[in-house]
């Protein structure tokens, strides 16, 4: 439990969002206009998940001294695309069809947290000089 407590010490604003992120992936949307826009939700992904993790590499450098760059790597990186892949599974297995799992939303959901991961890497490189 001390673990846990630290992490969200830690890291508020990214907990809150990840749990965004888990509640916005189980309920059903709304029918909107967007919807006939070409990729529309694979650009909500990207979006979701760089800002996401934008904010995770924001916290972590504000807390942190010196970067842990494998750290890094693992926990605000490939941590997050798993999750994704986790999601779209229960997504396409747990939902009774209310939902459905997309390799393109897992392809839509790496792509922003590897936008923001390199984002991330440029800011600790640029903060080492």
């Amino acid at each position: 439990m001390p673990q846990t407590y630290r992490f969200l010490k830690r890291y508020p604003v990214s907990t809150v969002l990840f749990l965004v992120i888990w509640f916005l992936s189980f309920f059903t949307p709304p029918t909107t206009e967007l919807d006939s826009v070409a990729f529309i939700d694979k650009w909500a992904h990207i979006a979701m998940y760089g800002g996401t993790c934008a904010v995770l590499w924001f916290e972590y450098l504000k807390k942190h001294g010196r970067a842990d760059r494998m750290k890094l790597a693992l926990w605000a990186w490939l941590a997050p695309i798993v999750m994704s892949g986790a999601i779209e599974l229960l997504q396409a297995y747990c939902t009774g069809g209310r939902r459905s799992g997309d390799w393109l939303d897992l392809a839509a959901n790496a792509s922003g947290v590897t936008l923001a991961a390199l984002i991330g890497f440029l800011a600790v490189r640029i903060r080492a000089r």
